[in-house]
């Protein structure tokens, strides 16, 4: 490696760490007191360092013994960075992270004019080194894929949210002033830091289980991405600066990208963080296309309805793009010229940051003890054969099929002004000539291969006619037995669940036919599939329409006559009469 010239630092004294009580910076802080070669002097816009000092020994220490310090700083106002910077050898920044900040004004004189004010409190103090917090984010346009993209990439032309956007405009602000009044700079570029602490990405997983949206896979669930553990990011920083201090001419000035090389599929790595918190593993394919349109209607419904944009919803344009798409990264220069190399693996680190969220999975309402394996009430109810595997889009491409299939006929028979007669007559008529058509053809034609069908195709067993009535026989059996149950006169309960299902027949048989049964075909394909996935959230919203009417039972039961009370408790008994 070219060295520039000058004289090696032997005694790198006094650092500032500017955001120090962030995320990444937490973790260098503590890293650099480990090293047992630093004061280090942590900067952050908080009134107090604020931190439990309880869980990190190193830092209380350092803290009693005046290796750290800590500055309330704004880097809005330079006076404050030069009081916190002075004296020290080097500083890293850490920059602004928080992307739910929704004004672009405070973004960008936090981000980019505050970035200025460093160097040039830098420049003042004369620091001899500077380090950057940049990220991987500022290389992707939120469009495109990046398969093991490395530092000769350009900058997109537009990026995917205001926060990559300023962060890539101070990165080149710290980049341009390297080897200015003996400034020597570089920035790194993690991507997707994790680990315990983290207030974004694993918060973010845990959010969106709660509210039900993690169960599902947006696309094919393929792409891959890299993700990176905290402290391997916080050693990528103290390598850094050591080149810095050796002045290796191939790392000031430049930018590296940092990864746990261990490239890993985007859904996968979400799933071994939320079966670890005691949720359900993502299963469930959506075609990206669609949410993507449900993400524009909403986000056009907000804007029509005069709504603010809620800068903490759980699946933003700028989140999907991210889910959505391949970003792999190479760090082999930042290996070659530094000499990184991440010291805690992605399943390590996934294990360690599971740990240290442990507490969200008691208050999850996914026990970490539920088995997963149990068949669902929908499941249950469709008589768990090849129906339910239809109806709950098991196998998307069958369901699909069977759907489309199932519109067809809806049109063909309903829809088209035929009688059924007719409409089955037509309908054997074109099978037939499809058929015969079928048996001249050649066994190959244009190079494609014809497959000739068998008699057995046309066969339909005794197990499928039992899959297929196995559902109907469930229903009937259901409300044989809740007929039977209310035929007795003493289950009120039955009785009132019979009758409003009379009343709600009632009303179906008012409408056309044929409305009823497009009614009915949707939501045989949708309502099933939404029941299973919101099992949880609709037990919960039983639970509680239930409790209301026990109380609402009894609410009315008090204000009836006490003669009618009496004749109920005869009747029905006490215990069903007051059953809240």
């Amino acid at each position: 490696m070219a060295m520039l010239e000058g004289s090696i630092d032997e005694n790198p004294g006094t650092c500032a760490v500017l955001g120090g009580r962030s995320f990444i910076g937490r973790s260098l802080v503590l890293k650099l007191l480990q090293s047992k070669k630093w004061i280090v002097r942590i900067a952050d816009s908080a009134p107090s360092l604020n931190l439990d000092l309880d869980k990190s020994s190193a830092l209380s220490e350092a803290i009693l013994t005046g290796h750290a310090s800590y500055f309330q700083v704004d880097v809005r106002e330079k006076s404050q960075i030069t009081r916190a910077i002075e004296g020290s050898c080097v500083v890293f920044h850490m920059g602004a992270t928080d992307s739910s900040i929704t004004d672009f004004y405070h973004q960008y004189i936090i981000t980019v004019q505050g970035t200025k004010n460093v160097i040039n409190a830098c420049q003042e103090c004369r620091v001899k080194r500077l380090i950057y917090n940049s990220s991987a984010d500022v290389m992707f346009d939120g469009i495109h894929d990046i398969c093991d993209g490395d530092e000769s990439m350009p900058l997109p032309w537009r990026f995917k949210d205001t926060l990559s956007e300023l962060k890539a405009q101070a990165e080149g602000l710290v980049l341009f002033a390297n080897n200015i009044d003996g400034l020597l700079t570089c920035a790194l570029r993690p991507s997707n830091v994790f680990g315990p602490g983290d207030t974004h990405l694993v918060s973010l997983f845990v959010k969106g289980a709660k509210f039900g949206w993690a169960k599902f896979i947006v696309g094919n669930g393929k792409h891959m991405c890299d993700f990176t553990y905290v402290e391997n990011v916080a050693l990528a920083y103290i390598s850094a600066e050591e080149a810095l201090c050796s002045r290796v001419a191939s790392v000031a000035g430049k930018a590296f990208f940092i990864t746990n090389l261990q490239p890993m599929k985007i859904w996968e790595f979400m799933s071994l963080i939320l079966e670890g918190l005691g949720h359900q593993r993502l299963t469930i394919h959506l075609p990206a296309w669609m949410v993507w349109s449900i993400l524009v209607l909403v986000k056009w419904a907000h804007e029509k309805l005069g709504y603010q944009n809620n800068a903490h919803s759980i699946l933003t344009p700028v989140l999907f793009h991210l889910l959505s798409r391949t970003r792999t990264f190479n760090c082999s220069n930042a290996q070659k010229n530094f000499g990184y190399s991440p010291i805690v693996s992605l399943d390590e680190g996934i294990a360690l940051t599971v740990e240290s969220f442990r507490h969200l999975a008691e208050d999850s309402p996914s026990a970490i003890s539920q088995d997963f394996s149990e068949p669902s009430k929908a499941d249950r109810l469709l008589g768990s054969g090849k129906v339910a595997d239809i109806l709950l889009w098991r196998d998307e491409k069958k369901t699909f099929t069977y759907f489309l299939a199932s519109v067809l006929l809806f049109y063909w028979y309903l829809l088209s002004g035929r009688t059924f007669i007719s409409s089955t007559a037509k309908l054997m008529l074109l099978f037939s000539v499809i058929l015969f058509c079928h048996g001249f053809l050649p066994s190959t034609m244009f190079g494609f291969t014809i497959q000739r069908m068998s008699s057995s195709y046309f066969e339909i067993s005794e197990r499928m006619i039992k899959d297929a009535f196995m559902p109907l026989a469930s229903l009937w059996n259901r409300w044989a037995v809740t007929l039977k149950s209310s035929s007795q006169g003493r289950d009120w309960n039955t009785f009132f669940k019979v009758v409003v299902s009379l009343y709600f027949l009632k009303l179906l048989l008012s409408f056309s036919f044929s409305a009823v049964a497009g009614v009915v075909l949707v939501l045989a394909f949708t309502i099933f599939f939404v029941c299973e996935q919101c099992e949880e959230e609709l037990d919960r919203v039983m639970e509680s329409s239930a409790l209301g009417l026990k109380k609402l039972k009894g609410l009315l039961i008090r204000c009836l006559p006490v003669s009618l009370v009496s004749f109920l408790h005869d009747y029905m008994g006490k215990d069903e009469v007051y059953d809240e």
